[in-house]
């Protein structure tokens, strides 16, 4: 009975060492593995990314409609190498000067006036009257 014990004692390994079948080689696989995995699902997609906004920036021109990080719609008016103006809204003394990468999506001007057929929006008939056109409310007295 007591060689029973001294045997599964010489069989366990001590403190400090690896356990059977764990040496060293495995566990630098095992490192190069999870670095592996770590570029393929963080490093390499934010990489891309950085790629995508700086070249969209960099093909920013005068006349572009940009959406700011803020969520405000505005145009380019003028364009330097950090900065450039955006006109927010109708009102032609909203010229604000802001850094580019304070831009989160640029579309291009030509992009938004591309189809050459005139868009014709339709009127629905609202059951308050809000969508009923002036002509159309008052009848013609003759």
């Amino acid at each position: 009975m007591i060689s029973m014990f001294l045997t599964a004692a010489q069989a366990a390994p001590a403190e400090g060492q690896a356990p059977v079948g764990m040496g060293w080689g495995t566990m630098i696989i095992w490192v190069v593995i999870m670095i592996g995995i770590m570029y393929f699902l963080m490093i390499r997609p934010q990489k891309n990314e950085q790629k995508r906004v700086t070249a969209m920036l960099n093909d920013m021109a005068v006349g572009d409609s940009v959406v700011t990080t803020g969520g405000f719609y505005g145009v380019i008016l003028d364009i330097t190498d950090d900065d450039v103006i955006v006109e927010f809204g109708n009102n032609k003394n909203c010229r604000i000067p802001m850094r580019k990468s304070a831009i989160a999506q640029v579309e291009k001007a030509a992009d938004a006036y591309s189809s050459s057929e005139p868009v014709i929006e339709e009127s629905k008939p609202s059951r308050f009257s809000f969508g009923k056109k002036k002509d159309a409310q008052q009848p013609e007295d003759k």
